[in-house]
């Protein structure tokens, strides 16, 4: 399984760009694998932004192959993580391997340990450009 191609709202981009930069996440296991991530992506104004991608602050709904275990999980800060068991932290494995895929696409990723996870996009049911919050 390949990497899908993804999208990044660019204003979100500045945001995690500004956060790898502080010492205490920089030097975090998913911080590189964020970094590659955001090396890869199309940019996309907010305004722009398709409402099918995993954007900061999107609710999603996804599925682990290997398990079969489907979560819906809200994409945050991690200075906004409060509940885990309804948001996930884009400086979490999980978390930097949904951001900017679609509805639809699935994703190969390593995790802390040596092990890895397959995941699949099963549906947006919040995306804040959708929405017209372009701020969040």
């Amino acid at each position: 399984m390949s990497r899908p191609a993804i999208m990044i709202n660019e204003r979100d981009a500045e945001r995690l760009d500004r956060l790898l930069e502080q010492p205490d996440y920089a030097s975090l296991p998913v911080a590189d694998a964020l970094n590659d991530e955001l090396d890869r992506a199309q940019m996309c104004a907010p305004e722009a932004m398709p409402n099918n991608v995993v954007t900061m602050n999107s609710t999603v709904k996804f599925r682990e192959l290997k398990s079969g275990e489907v979560r819906v999980r809200t994409l945050v800060y991690p200075a906004q993580m409060t509940d885990s068991a309804t948001q996930l932290s884009v400086l979490a494995p999980v978390g930097a391997a949904l951001l900017g895929l679609r509805v639809g696409d699935s994703i190969h990723w390593q995790l802390p340990g040596g092990t890895t996870t397959d995941l699949e996009v099963l549906e947006l049911l919040y995306q804040p450009e959708a929405a017209g919050d372009f701020r969040l």
